[in-house]
């Protein structure tokens, strides 16, 4: 996947987002793409619609692509995400093996693809996807930081 293509399939996981801010969940929007670049999985933040600690975007994607596929394995998927995933969708991505994991903010706070913690490179495990980080970072981090100024 190019750099114009990610910043496009990054736009589309930004109109995501957006949509989880408007139902007053953290504006975090995810994509999967199937090998030819397809996406077959689309999600948002639905932690506060759900009352689900594990209705993050990134799990939502990937629990669509996977019906869709008709498999829980994901290999030659790519996820992309306006921020990077924490422990629990990291940790998801390397199980459903993901073949690639792009990113737009780093979450200095909670990310685990580099920032804090990197659980998608860890040797130790069986899968390591290959990591774009900081597709359209600025866009991704202003929505977020509008919507934290906005609940204090």
């Amino acid at each position: 996947m190019n750099t114009a293509h990610h910043d496009d399939v990054m736009r589309e996981a930004l109109g995501l987002a957006q949509q989880a801010a408007e139902a007053g969940d953290v504006p975090v929007g995810a994509v999967v793409l199937d090998a030819n670049g397809n996406i077959i999985g689309r999600g948002f933040n639905t932690r506060e619609i759900d009352h689900d600690p594990m209705s993050h975007a990134e799990v939502v994607a990937m629990r669509q692509a996977a019906e869709h596929l008709g498999s829980w394995r994901l290999d030659d998927c790519t996820l992309v995400v306006t921020l990077e995933p924490c422990t629990m969708c990291a940790g998801t991505a390397v199980q459903a093996r993901v073949a690639a994991i792009v990113f737009g903010a780093f979450d200095d706070k909670a990310g685990a693809v580099g920032s804090l913690w990197d659980v998608v490179r860890d040797r130790r495990l069986p899968h390591r996807p290959t990591v774009v980080s900081g597709v359209l970072a600025e866009q991704c981090a202003q929505l977020l930081s509008d919507f934290f100024k906005n609940q204090r």
